[in-house]
Formats: C-alpha cells, structure tokens, sequence
C-alpha cells in the first residue's frame, strides 16, 4: 500500500508539474503574441498612409525628369539673354566691334606706353591713326565706285546685250520673245513696285542713321578700352562670386589672347585675299576692280560664308561686264585664293590659338546671322573661340567642380575677404 501511495503522489506531482509547465508556456507564448501585435501596431503608425509617389517611379524616368527641368530653365534664361541682346542688339554690336578693335589696336598702345609715352598719349595717337586709316579706306572705296559708275553703267548695258546674243545663239533654245517677255516683267514689277521701293528707301535712311550711331558708338568705346581697360576688368572681375574669381581672372587673360590671335590672323588673311583677288580681276580687267577687293577685304571677317558671297559677286560682274570666259577666269582666281587660304593661311597664321570645328563655325555664322544680322555673323565666330577657350581654362583648372580629369574636387569655402587682383588682366 505503502508503494502504491508513493507511486499515486510521484504521478500526482509530474501532473501538478506538467500543469504548470503547461501554463508557463502558453503564458509566455500569449506575451509573444502580445508583443508581436504591438510591433505591428507601432509599424502600422511609423508607416505613412501615402507611400512617397518618387518611390513608384523609375530610376531612368527621374533622372530623365531631372536633366529635363533643368534643361528648360537654362533654355528659358538663354531665350531671355536672346530677347535682350535683340532689343540692343546696336549697342551690343558696337560694343563688340569695339572689343575687335581693342584687340587689335591694344598692342599698339602698350608698346607707345612702354617707349616712355603716357597712357592717354598712347591711346590718342593710336586710335587717331587708327580711325583716319579706316576713313581713308572709306573713302577711297566710295570714290572708286563714283569715279566708275558712269563705266560700269555702259559696260552693264554691253554686258547685257552680249549676254542676251549669246542665249540666242546658246543650246538652249531661246527665243527674242521670251526674253522681251522676261524684260518686260521685270519692267511692270518695278513700276508696281514705286511704294514699296519708297519705303526701303527711308528705311535705309534709318539704317543709315542707326550704322553712324553704331560707329560713334564703337569709336567712344573703343577709346575707353583701350584708355582704362585694365580697372573697366578689375570692375569687371568684383561682380564674380569669391569663390570663383581666381578662375575667371585665370580665364581672362587667355580669353583676351585668343580674341587678339583671332583679330590679328583674320586680318592677315583678308588682307591676302583681297590683294590677290583684287590684282588677279584687276589683270583680267574687270572694273572696279579696288571697291571688290575691300569688299572681299570685309567680307573676309565672316568665315567661310563671307568668302564665298564676295567670289561670287566678283563671278557675277566679270560675267555681265566682261563675258563668260573672264567670269570663269575670275571664278578660277578665287578658287586658287581661297584654296591657299584654307589650306595654307588658316593654319599657319591662326594654327592653334583659334581652335573652332568647321561645322561649329558654320552653326556659328548661321545662328549671329539670323539673330543680328551681318554684325552677328562677323562676331559670332570670336565669340564662340572665346568661349571654348575659357571652358577649356575651367576645366583644365577645376573651375567646373572637378578636376582635369574629371574626377570631383573640393571646393574651398568662401572667404570673407576676397583674393587679390591678378596681376595680369586683359586691356
């Protein structure tokens, strides 16, 4: 009985034991679960009830986005500089042809004032010489013209008519009365057209008033260039941001060098071209023959475009006052020329300071043609060699944000004083 008692409380106790075994674990497992439902409940509330819609996009579509916006305001502020430029595009212009003219002339001034003369004195005497040249050659040019007019007048109308005999005679089958017809078109066009020549011709008083404005204009500010150039860059340069204006003030000068190598090559190379076409025509008797070469000489400042519509105009007249054999003499003549140019001038006289990609030049010409005329296409082509000659300092010296490899730099922050002026700065 005894045994039997002892083996009844042993199981009594492993029951009793089991029992709270039992209840421990689903305790401990109702506090887990306690637990867990609260750990929901807290990352139900941390968690926002409207998930970030940028999540939802593609990495591609929002690196897209962001290149877009940023593309459309640097367009939009390029518009803006656009419409300001056009609606001074006559001050702007004289200001460029100033610069031009500075660049050409400053060296002049520096070595006067390095002879022991003052700056003023430098400066006066250099632009008086420079001015009454330009105004000899003016004025050269305008008495040619009227010297040959009466000339070239007859030798229009002989031009013409042995044009008109040789379309006779020519392959093509003309006839008198189609030409008659032609003439006489051209004839009632002219007459029906007296209102709006009247009116080209006052807007060509207007334009006439606004070139002289433009020429006083360039003439003042070339003046001052070259007189205070030095403290109008070092105004110039206190408008940059601290930060940045050791890289600009590095930019300048290099700027300035390629502007002056540009003027100095350009004007060798018109120079050559006008000489030699104007000698080649002059031999082949054109007539006036000096007023083409100035104009090749000027038109020598637009590149490539400019070259190619002076040769032809000098095509054109060799044709109607000389005959097709001397208008392809001619033709022959600026061919030879600006193969010589291209070839041989361009790259030796200019070489590496002026380094611009044909088709960027003629972009270039294009773009300051359609946005300011002829003055634009005559400026557009310095402005882009400039340009690419201070983004290349930049990025050659960190400017950009990175090194010249590429790789990104720091960036020093900015001080409370600003640098001192470089000793060195373009006129």
């Amino acid at each position: 009985m005894t045994g039997i008692r002892t083996w009844f409380g042993r199981v009594k106790d492993g029951a009793s034991a089991l029992g709270e075994r039992r209840t421990q674990v689903q305790t401990r497992h109702e506090a887990e679960l306690l637990a867990e439902r609260q750990r929901v409940a807290e990352a139900r509330r941390a968690r926002p009830r409207n998930p970030d819609p940028a999540r939802a996009v593609p990495w591609g579509i929002r690196v897209a986005a962001e290149a877009g916006w940023r593309f459309l305001v640097l367009a939009a502020a390029l518009w803006v500089i656009m419409r300001v430029i056009g609606s001074v595009r006559l001050v702007v212009l004289a200001f460029a042809a100033a610069l031009l003219i500075t660049a050409l002339l400053e060296p002049t001034v520096a070595r006067l004032h390095r002879a022991g003369l003052s700056q003023g004195l430098s400066t006066a005497l250099t632009a008086l010489f420079g001015f009454v040249v330009l105004g000899l050659i003016g004025w050269f040019v305008v008495w040619q013209v009227l010297d040959n007019l009466d000339n070239l007048s007859g030798r229009l109308q002989e031009g013409i008519e042995e044009l008109k005999r040789w379309l006779l005679d020519s392959p093509f089958h003309v006839t008198e009365q189609q030409i008659n017809d032609v003439a006489g078109r051209l004839n009632d066009a002219i007459g029906t057209s007296t209102s709006e020549i009247t009116s080209t011709g006052l807007r060509g008083v207007t334009v006439l008033v606004e070139i002289i404005t433009g020429m006083l204009l360039a003439m003042f500010s070339t003046l001052f260039l070259l007189y205070d150039g030095r403290r109008i860059w070092q105004w110039t340069l206190k408008l940059v941001p601290a930060a940045a204006r050791p890289d600009v003030a590095g930019a300048g000068p290099a700027a300035w060098g390629t502007l002056t190598a540009y003027v100095r090559g350009t004007l060798i190379v018109a120079f050559i071209d006008a000489l030699f076409i104007g000698l080649g025509i002059y031999f082949l008797g054109v007539p006036l023959a000096v007023p083409i070469a100035v104009v090749i000489f000027l038109a020598s400042f637009v590149p490539l475009v400019g070259a190619v519509a002076s040769g032809a105009l000098a095509v054109v007249i060799a044709l109607v006052t000389q005959g097709p054999f001397t208008a392809l003499m001619t033709l022959l003549v600026v061919l030879v020329v600006q193969q010589i140019e291209g070839h041989v001038l361009q790259p030796f006289i200019l070489g590496r300071a002026v380094r611009v990609h044909p088709l960027a030049v003629v972009l270039a010409v294009a773009t300051g043609g359609v946005v300011a005329g002829i003055g634009g296409a005559v400026v557009a082509v310095p402005l882009v060699a400039v340009a690419n000659t201070v983004i290349g300092h930049l990025r050659a010296n960190g400017g950009d944000g990175g090194s010249a490899d590429g790789s990104p730099v720091a960036v020093e922050e900015e001080r409370a004083d600003p640098p001192a002026e470089p000793d060195q700065e373009p006129a």
